[in-house]
């Protein structure tokens, strides 16, 4: 079991600095290393001449309207989580289950699988895992099944959009769909991989006996500080989607007009919460570090291995093919750089295979905490809160879920195409 006692601040996905050069260092969080060091090896694959120039400069120009939209999207993120959009959202959904577990776990599921959707996994986990625990430990509900609903809906419930997840925004760029046109080929996949979360969550974590108690008490309602900032973020976010649903604004100028919105909002009615520390500089250093350096191995003999374990069938059982190859390597590896190394290999015209190598790399990787961005900050979140987690347990109900959640997203996609 994981238990660490609350710091002093919490962390976040951009990361602080110290007061001098020596502050700093101490500072650095192990993912902070690993993605320093991944554009590192990277930028050396360059100099040294193991990826060619032209190839790395191919990589940069695909990675930069994504490195923009990371940025701007997190940074919206987490401005609107000050602005309590969440915590009153949260509450709402507390007060709305009326103390029926029943109806709060639909309500929990709902609200996750909308976040994850609409504002990308990292935000579920980033944001949402805190709000849910407090919420947890405000009105007496037992903080696993919350912690256990949130990391696993943000992985599963990231299929619909390519703003859900960073995997849709490359798959979405090789098959050229817009985002409704994504969201009008996965629905259905999208649906099935809630539903079978659904099925896990209520069975090993939320039925009676597991939660802890049979009813709860919920809370009074929340009095946001500010309700005009509340609102104008609210209303960005929905402009954001919005933008990106209906006009198909590009992903990128969406998210930027939205959180320059909600900066200058901020910054109008309590600027002081603006710092560059709000900034993912961790992520923003880590996407194009990973694409270079898979790009690098891909050059050296990763891709005749990926060739031969994923093949060219573009039917159902190359799908099926497809989608566990990537669950199984976001596992060992991580989602990203599986996704990255398994499209370099699928042939261009084959799209359903490559679709279902999104549902492996979207679905599956639940097993390990290594196996998702996602993951790996959720488990930094819970830590910080104090909330115990079973690994063992984490592991095992994590497989079922990977491996039903993957197949039926799979068969939900053939059914579509």
């Amino acid at each position: 079991m994981v238990r660490e006692a609350a710091g002093p601040a919490a962390e976040g996905s951009g990361g602080g600095s110290g007061g001098g050069p020596r502050g700093i260092v101490r500072r650095l969080h192990p993912l902070d290393w690993l993605a320093g060091g991944l554009l590192v090896l990277g930028l050396l694959a360059v100099v040294t001449g193991l990826l060619p120039a032209d190839h790395a400069a191919q990589e940069m120009r695909r990675v930069g309207p994504l490195v923009v939209f990371l940025g701007t999207v997190i940074v919206m993120a987490e401005l609107t989580g000050r602005a309590q959009v969440f915590d009153v959202v949260s509450v709402w959904v507390a007060r709305a289950g009326r103390g029926r577990y029943p109806l709060l776990f639909g309500l929990c599921v709902v609200f996750a699988s909308l976040t994850t959707i609409t504002l990308n996994l990292d935000t579920t986990a980033v944001l949402l895992t805190p709000v849910m625990l407090a919420l947890a430990a405000r009105v007496g509900i037992a903080a696993v099944p919350l912690a256990m609903t949130t990391v696993w809906l943000a992985n599963t419930a990231s299929l619909l959009l390519p703003v859900s997840n960073l995997t849709n925004l490359l798959a979405a760029d090789r098959v050229a769909l817009s985002p409704s046109g994504l969201a009008a080929v996965m629905w259905l996949p999208q649906l099935a991989a809630i539903a079978v979360t659904s099925v896990c969550l209520w069975v090993f974590y939320w039925r009676r006996g597991r939660r802890g108690a049979d009813r709860y008490d919920p809370p009074g309602p929340t009095v946001p500080a500010d309700p005009v900032l509340l609102r104008i973020c609210a209303v960005a976010c929905a402009g954001f989607l919005l933008a990106i649903l209906v006009a198909d604004v590009p992903l990128w100028s969406a998210s930027l007009t939205a959180m320059v919105v909600v900066v200058v909002a901020f910054a109008v009615r309590r600027g002081e919460e603006l710092s560059l520390s709000l900034v993912p500089w961790r992520l923003l250093v880590l996407v194009p570090g990973m694409f270079l350096v898979v790009a690098t191995v891909d050059a050296h003999g990763l891709h005749a291995l990926l060739e031969s374990a994923l093949g060219s069938d573009n039917g159902f059982v190359g799908m099926l093919r497809s989608a566990a190859v990537g669950a199984g390597l976001s596992n060992v590896l991580n989602n990203l750089p599986a996704y990255l190394a398994g499209e370099a290999v699928i042939p261009v015209g084959n799209h359903e295979q490559l679709l279902a190598l999104l549902i492996g790399v979207n679905v599956g990787p639940l097993v390990t905490p290594w196996a998702s961005l996602a993951t790996l900050l959720w488990f930094e979140r819970c830590r910080w809160q104090g909330t115990r987690i079973a690994l063992g347990r984490f592991v095992g109900t994590g497989l079922v879920l990977s491996v039903t959640g993957t197949l039926a997203a799979v068969c939900a996609l053939a059914l579509m195409t």
